[in-house]
């Protein structure tokens, strides 16, 4: 077995990347991660430099990780700004460190990705080459953003810090229609969705969940001008460069869902979305006109009808949002692992995220008792 060092996705087949095991997420498919390269959203003076760590024997890849030299904190949504200045006023520079993650991209999924048969000792062997890689390369720091809760326990047993934070998710509990969640719904919070879904038809508009096939190049110029004109207005950055949505309708046109919404046959708004196996992820959104709750329903009432109509498990609609609550989404944890090289900020940082996980296992408990579920909140399968 050999591990190597690739500089990105590019110079790898397409086919044995995407035969390892990527579920459930497609954010670490080989078109999503190219598009994000070529498309120049990362790569050279974006802060962000592929460095792959890949396995392989005889020319077969085996498992893979892929990982980022950062230059800054920005587009991660796990934040360790705090750590980053902490390290900087003890005259210890922070910056490179080493990011394993998806650019720009606050969903969880894997990020050991392994071929059929492999298991625990080839993970363990890729994420000790990955430290091996940030100490060599003299990087302050490693760390796995939104990994599942079983690679933080894999990690934790080798040695790496594990950190607690969450977000909003929502959980398919096997209704039939729309109507039947809103059947499971307080009768207050029933009412206001209703109200909410007629102020979108009142008002003239009609939204459709189109596939990526189904959507045209006048749909994909629509969702780079959204992009942009809802990251300008939220004073944030416009990470992905113009040629990445085009991109992504020519190279995995079915991993996408795109809820349209229109108003006397003119697109006035939209959301894009990502579906693989059980689970649709929302990513960007934004509108050429306001109107009231076409947030609501483009965002979260569309995607949720849609995921009960696919009998999908889970609809995750990205960071933050208290907002969510009312509207059926629960307090869902997300999980990161850490690896931080000098000693003392280690400790730091050790004390940091324990206290963090107690505080969000308090604000989680809090935030459930919000639950607009009538029977109580349901919480996620089998947790």
């Amino acid at each position: 077995m050999e591990i190597t060092i690739q500089e990105g996705v590019a110079g790898i087949d397409p086919q044995q990347w995407d035969r390892l095991d990527h579920s459930p997420s497609p954010f670490l498919e080989h078109a999503f991660l190219h598009a994000l390269e070529t498309s120049g959203s990362v790569g050279e003076g974006t802060g962000w430099k592929p460095l792959f760590v890949v396995l392989q024997h005889d020319g077969e890849l085996l498992g893979a990780v892929p990982a980022y030299i950062k230059a800054h904190s920005y587009g991660e949504y796990i934040f360790d700004w705090a750590w980053a200045n902490g390290s900087q006023r003890s005259g210890l520079p922070y910056y490179p460190k080493l990011v394993v993650a998806v650019p720009f991209t606050p969903a969880t999924g894997r990020r050991i990705l392994l071929a059929p048969g492999q298991g625990r000792e080839t993970a363990l062997a890729l994420a000790r080459a990955v430290r091996e890689l940030a100490g060599d390369a003299g990087l302050s720091s490693v760390h796995w953003l939104f990994c599942t809760r079983e690679e933080q326990a894999l990690l934790a047993s080798d040695g790496w810090l594990s950190r607690l934070t969450m977000q909003y998710h929502w959980f398919n509990r096997g209704w039939a229609t729309f109507d039947e969640f809103l059947g499971a719904l307080r009768g207050k919070r029933r009412r206001e969705l209703r109200r909410e879904r007629r102020q979108v038809a009142d008002a003239g508009i009609v939204v459709r969940m189109l596939s990526g096939s189904e959507m045209t190049p006048e749909h994909w110029s629509a969702m780079q001008r959204f992009y942009r004109d809802t990251t300008g207005r939220k004073w944030g950055s416009a990470y992905l460069q113009p040629d990445f949505f085009r991109t992504l309708g020519e190279t995995m046109p079915d991993r996408v869902r795109f809820a349209a919404a229109e108003k006397d046959g003119v697109l006035i708004a939209g959301a894009l979305n990502f579906e693989r196996d059980d689970a649709m992820f929302g990513r960007y959104w934004g509108c050429d006109e306001g109107h009231a709750a076409l947030h609501f329903e483009t965002c979260y009432y569309a995607a949720i009808e849609h995921s009960i109509a696919r009998g999908l498990a889970r609809y995750e609609a990205g960071a933050q949002g208290g907002h969510k609550i009312p509207r059926g989404f629960l307090p869902a944890p997300t999980y990161s692992a850490h690896w931080l090289a000098h000693p003392g900020l280690g400790r730091a940082v050790s004390g940091f995220v324990e206290q963090e996980r107690r505080e969000t296992e308090h604000a989680m408990a809090m935030l459930a008792r919000r639950s607009p579920f009538a029977a109580g909140p349901p919480g996620p399968p089998g947790g």
